[in-house]
């Protein structure tokens, strides 16, 4: 598993260096499946690890920005400690769409309350979240596929080898 934790780290980092659709990036799927098949620390540690690889690369911003990201990050590992519970094609995507709809309410406060774009009045706060619906549509769109792939590609290769050892275990009777 120490290996997969390190894979999904570079994989993560990598995809949010490489040229990418604003807000299509693997980070928020990381930590739902981190959550899901990985212990409980790694919901938390793999995304934020992710981040953190990149932004030494892209840069950092200001400081309750970046608690807000990854805070809202670690919001998704817990969203995927949820799914565990009662892991399915339906609460899989509800755990999707959920961490897609924490980050667009989590952030774009932030960036209300933290940043100078906006008025500091409920209209200001409206606008904020107004003005980032086109992202919101990219993270939906971006958290869905990313987790697709990864909860597929990993329940597609626990599925061809418990047939591999079914198999195996066939031949030794």
């Amino acid at each position: 598993m120490q290996f997969l934790a390190i894979l999904l780290v570079v994989f993560g980092a990598f995809m949010r260096l490489v040229p990418h659709v604003p807000n299509i990036a693997p980070i928020s799927a990381i930590a739902l499946f981190a959550g899901v098949y990985l212990n409980r620390r790694m919901a938390f540690t793999l995304p934020i690890a992710a981040m953190l690889v990149s932004d030494f690369f892209i840069g950092f911003d200001r400081i309750a920005m970046r608690i807000a990201v990854y805070g809202s990050f670690a919001l998704s590992g817990v969203i995927g400690l949820w799914v565990r519970r009662n892991k399915n094609a339906q609460t899989v995507i509800a755990g999707s769409l959920a961490a897609s709809t924490q980050f667009y309410l989590v952030t774009n406060f932030a960036v209300w309350l933290f940043g100078a774009m906006y008025p500091k009045t409920f209209a200001g706060l409206m606008m904020s979240y107004g003005n980032a619906v086109p992202f919101f549509r990219y993270t939906l769109l971006g958290d869905l596929l990313f987790v697709g792939v990864l909860f597929g590609v990993y329940e597609l290769a626990h599925a061809l080898a418990m047939r591999r050892k079914a198999a195996y275990e066939l031949v030794r009777l």
